[in-house]
């Protein structure tokens, strides 16, 4: 494990966490594929797809502690939500995690792409009149919420992702949550998603903790600074970049796949 090694990882989780903080994700949706490919394509390791997704949920545990502190004042953790939506995502991020080991490396990438490509189709669509809504008379359907984050922590919790990339566009487009609250709370829910899917990928040895602990350093330097740059920028600015984001990675995944 030699300087390049650390500074690469680093460099890795750093970039992932202050997107995860600015955008409401724990950054799976970007660092999988960069903890896939990179490290590899410089000659610092070669990991593989069981080991990446074990890295990643631990990782994005730590990512969410730092930005959900920097969104705790200012009303946009919606506490009702993050209850509702939590409790069922552990639950599936836990099953999901703990049953990724019957999966083969082929099996994981191709649940991360469908995953991916629908949260993609998902951010382009039109999400008109949201950020109208006062915070503090956000609506939504609790048992809808509930039932889907669900779903997601399955999914989630089989690649080591806490899910943020499809429960942002779900929020957004189905619940409809204004941007920000959205961004807030999903950071709360995938904190606890990530208990689910770190326990599950821990007790089945999926996790290798050197890597994994550059990767927690990394997380609670940069995503506070991303959550604080997240504040500043204009809402409609967040949704073209996370779908951006998420889009391009659906696209290289599913090359790969095919």
């Amino acid at each position: 494990m030699d300087l390049t090694f650390i500074i690469t990882i680093f460099l890795i989780g750093f970039a992932g966490s202050y997107i995860s903080g600015m955008l409401g994700i724990g950054g799976s949706i970007i660092k999988y594929p960069m903890l896939l490919y990179i490290p590899q394509l410089f000659g610092v390791a070669a990991f593989t797809a069981h080991e990446v997704s074990g890295i990643s949920a631990v990782q994005v545990l730590f990512a969410t502690i730092g930005g959900v502190w920097a969104y705790r004042k200012g009303g946009y953790l919606n506490k009702t939500l993050i209850a509702y939506m939590g409790i069922t995502i552990l639950i599936g991020s836990f099953i999901g995690g703990y049953g990724s080991k019957l999966l083969s490396e082929g099996g994981i990438n191709l649940t991360y792409g469908i995953l991916a490509l629908i949260a993609a189709v998902m951010m382009f669509i039109p999400k008109k009149g949201i950020d109208d809504i006062p915070l503090d008379q956000v609506e939504f359907n609790k048992w809808l919420a509930a039932f889907l984050s669900l779903i997601v922590g399955i999914g989630a919790g089989i690649v080591g992702a806490a899910g943020a990339f499809l429960l942002v566009p779900i929020m957004l487009v189905v619940l409809k949550i204004p941007t920000r609250m959205t961004i807030a709370s999903s950071l709360a829910i995938t904190f606890i998603s990530s208990i689910g899917a770190t326990v599950g990928k821990v007790t089945t040895g999926q996790v290798d903790y050197y890597p994994a602990a550059i990767m927690i350093i990394a997380s609670l330097i940069a995503s506070p600074l991303g959550a604080h740059a997240g504040k500043k920028v204009n809402t409609k600015a967040l949704q073209v970049i996370l779908a951006v984001l998420i889009a391009g990675t659906a696209i290289k995944i599913w090359m790969d796949i095919f």
